[in-house]
């Protein structure tokens, strides 16, 4: 360097000291763990691998990856939930079954990014798509056997994955969020009938009207059993919410595909109508007429 020449200022890397936005946000994160870092966004976002040279495949990717990911805080909330309930540590359970309803929401209008996708647009991909389908996915079958809809049946989509089938076995075998339910109530001094307290819980659910009946010692005085009562909505707004994510599924598939079957083997649009006939606390809805 020449006599007359300014020395250069130290960057502040060689100062020690951390580069700064104005504002005081923090720019140099070489030795900080990053937004990134913590999300592990570079394996989330290069998860998206499409088949085909369709545009469209991106959307469909996505769209059921995020659902997969609502649907595991869905299960973490839910199984919490249960818990709770089992532990009569109902202030806790409501906020998760509260929570669980807003995850709820948010998938049915998930499907409204989806119907933007034509019937020509999917045809492109659907080649492309196998056998899979979401009839396959062992967070939603966990889902559905959690909150009481047992099937024998659906353990046989994952017999190929052992390590999966064990969490949704266990979700088979274990009482569903309603059964807890019950139970709270039986321990709460509300008869219920024995045959609903201690069963085999992988067994669908049979409704009762002495359950009804019990549902409606707590609904004719909510004040004297105000957290069952709480209980009790909770589990509507839930199932209410879980129609309409059924139901929105139904008319997107429909609008999507028509009455094709499905890639997985199904009915399609038959198969999934069906289901919106399923009732998953039938006594909690059935009281309504008797008050």
């Amino acid at each position: 360097m020449g006599h007359g020449a300014a020395a250069a200022p130290a960057q502040p890397e060689a100062r020690g000291e951390r580069v700064v936005a104005e504002e005081g946000a923090q720019l140099d994160f070489k030795s900080d763990m990053s937004y990134g870092d913590y999300l592990h966004l570079d394996q989330v976002l290069t998860a998206q691998h499409p088949l085909s040279p369709d545009h469209n495949e991106m959307l469909f990717i996505v769209q059921h990856q995020t659902s997969e990911l609502w649907m595991k805080l869905m299960l973490h909330e839910l199984r919490a939930a249960v818990a709770a309930i089992a532990g009569d540590e109902l202030g806790s359970a409501f906020k998760m079954l509260a929570r669980v309803s807003r995850i709820m929401e948010q998938l049915v209008h998930a499907w409204d990014v989806l119907a933007t996708m034509t019937p020509p647009e999917y045809s492109a991909i659907r080649p492309y798509l196998s056998a899979s389908s979401g009839f396959q996915s062992y967070q939603y079958r966990c889902i559905e056997f959690t909150m009481g809809n047992k099937n024998a049946a659906m353990l046989k989509p994952h017999a190929h994955r052992p390590d999966l089938l064990a969490q949704v076995e266990q979700a088979w075998r274990a009482p569903s969020l309603y059964d807890e339910s019950l139970r709270l109530l039986a321990r709460r001094g509300i008869p219920i009938p024995a045959s609903h307290l201690e069963r085999d819980w992988t067994q669908p659910y049979a409704e009762s009207d002495a359950v009804r009946d019990a549902w409606l010692v707590v609904y004719r005085d909510p004040n004297h059993h105000w957290d069952l009562y709480q209980l009790g909505e909770e589990l509507t707004d839930l199932e209410d919410t879980f129609r309409l994510w059924r139901f929105r599924h139904v008319t997107t598939v429909q609008r999507i595909i028509g009455f094709k079957r499905g890639t997985g083997g199904t009915g399609g649009v038959s198969y999934l109508r069906k289901m919106l006939d399923t009732v998953l606390f039938p006594e909690v809805w059935a009281l309504r007429t008797e008050l």
